[in-house]
């Protein structure tokens, strides 16, 4: 059975929503485009903020519930990099994640390069990994390169710049 693609706009997630019998509500179509007109890697804080700047009576746990029933849709991926809450993404934009312990720089990364670690857990565990769930924690190249316990700031920078692959 071939997988459903994601959904690519506000109006694609409404009819899948529709097709599932889900109701559409003026709350609903607010955060699905604060979703798909803002970037990656949102907290339900910040989504909830962007929906209450246009309805105000929108509670945070309405956004939350929307949001779990989103992922369960497949519509949004949730993911959390290192000690912060849960972030949120379109599944259209999966990846995976590595962030820098020292200075916080979050770099977004193919899911692919993974591949390796999810193979050996199905293969010597039986355990199916989702790698776009979790961030894999480390220093980033910046930072890996500072004298021990100098600052992150440092580095010149809090997002470097991926190395163009393994």
């Amino acid at each position: 059975m071939a997988a459903t693609p994601a959904p690519r706009s506000v109006d694609d997630v409404l009819e899948l929503l529709r097709s599932r019998g889900g109701r559409v509500t003026s709350s609903r179509r607010v955060l699905l485009a604060a979703l798909f007109e803002g970037g990656p890697h949102r907290t339900a804080e910040e989504l909830a903020a962007e929906v209450q700047a246009q309805l105000a009576d929108v509670h945070l746990s309405t956004v939350y519930r929307n949001l779990d029933e989103l992922e369960r849709l497949g519509v949004l991926v949730h993911s959390h990099l290192g000690h912060g809450p849960a972030t949120y993404h379109l599944a259209s934009e999966t990846h995976g994640h590595l962030v820098c312990e020292q200075c916080g720089a979050t770099l977004e990364v193919p899911e692919e390069l993974f591949a390796a670690l999810v193979r050996a857990a199905r293969t010597a565990y039986g355990f199916v990994v989702d790698a776009r769930h979790f961030a894999v924690v480390g220093r980033c190249a910046a930072c890996a390169a500072l004298p021990a316990g100098a600052p992150a700031s440092a580095a010149g920078t809090s997002e470097p710049e991926p190395s163009g692959g393994p």
